[in-house]
């Protein structure tokens, strides 16, 4: 590879920035023109940069490495085809969808566009689709229902981290209603909130007071945008809510906030060892403790004090072939 001095690095990268607009777009289609997925019409300075390098053959020595990287993995990926275009379309169209509507939506755009399609493909696929959006800040994420266990896969845009994203769908005092119901729900002990106690929130809203008649549609408004869960007049945060704002969450209630030792995601509903202070989510403190022969913390091996969701702690013997206690299921469950 060609090395050159910083002084006629400099000077030749000066000239390169008074290229035109056509003269940069003639050297991305002659050069690589796999970048035209992006459209050299907004080829930034930093893209110009790393484009002049590639050009002459120059390492790119003072330039940012994310930049550069998010460059080369979109250069070397997978080419995007008709199928993953459609399949990002409809997921955006619907913000979030469920692991087996996704797997589902994945053959249908394979078939449709005449694709190969292989029915465990799917994560690559969807990484596809990540390395082109990679540039433009977004990323399809993977999560996890915390009621059922159940796969998710939704859209995320990586350039908002607060619930600013939100702004153009909802007025200031509508956004100060769910700021204030996120901390009622992640400083709750089970995940959750009353609709009495988040209602109660409307006499504290600062931007402009809300009757609570107007805070039940606001409320409705956010189950049906997939932000707020709720079940039987208690609210939650939806997987769509989780997933979009995970690093926001963990940001800002750092003292509360914590991550499953099993998943390693972050847990709302969640049960905590008393010993060591670690969290699990409720399926996956049902899938950890079946497997093993008896209840003790992954991480400091006491004893689990917490109900374990569908299984009774007391083994009943009941008659069976091979003479081995068999665990009853129950319904009931309890956060530490």
């Amino acid at each position: 590879m060609r090395s050159f001095g910083l002084e006629e690095f400099g000077s030749l990268e000066t000239s390169f920035f008074s290229w035109t607009v056509k003269d940069c777009s003639a050297a991305v289609a002659k050069e690589f023109p796999e970048m035209l997925f992006f459209g050299s019409e907004a080829l930034p300075n930093v893209w110009r940069r790393i484009l002049f390098c590639r050009l002459l053959h120059v390492q790119p020595y003072y330039f940012l490495v994310g930049a550069f990287e998010a460059w080369w993995n979109t250069a070397m990926a997978a080419q995007m085809t008709d199928a993953h275009r459609r399949f990002l379309q409809v997921l955006m169209s619907h913000g979030i969808m469920e692991g087996s509507e996704a797997r589902k939506l994945h053959r249908r755009c394979c078939e449709i566009h005449k694709v190969y399609y292989a029915h465990d493909k799917l994560d690559d696929f969807i990484s596809t689709i990540n390395s082109h959006l990679q540039p433009l800040f977004m990323q399809i994420r993977k999560g996890m229902s915390e009621g059922d266990g159940r796969a998710h896969y939704a859209l995320v845009n990586l350039a908002e981290t607060e619930i600013t994203k939100m702004a153009s769908d909802y007025t200031e005092n509508e956004l100060e209603l769910f700021r204030k119901t996120m901390d009622l729900i992640i400083l709750s002990e089970n995940g959750f909130a009353s609709s009495t106690d988040i209602l109660n929130l409307t006499d504290q809203l600062k931007t402009k007071k809300m009757k609570k008649k107007e805070a039940e549609q606001v409320l409705k408004v956010f189950v049906e945008d997939k932000w707020l869960s709720e079940r039987n007049g208690e609210y939650t945060l939806h997987t769509r809510c989780i997933i979009e704002m995970e690093q926001y969450i963990l940001s800002n209630y750092q003292d509360v906030a914590r991550k499953c030792n099993i998943c390693h995601s972050l847990a709302i509903q969640s049960q905590v060892c008393e010993s060591c202070g670690i969290g699990m989510h409720l399926p996956c403190v049902r899938k950890y403790f079946r497997a093993q022969t008896e209840p003790r913390c992954p991480q400091c091996n006491d004893f689990w004090s917490c109900d374990i969701p569908g299984i009774n702690r007391i083994d009943s013997q009941s008659p069976s072939k091979t003479g081995r206690a068999e665990r009853s299921f129950i319904l009931g469950t309890r956060r530490c």
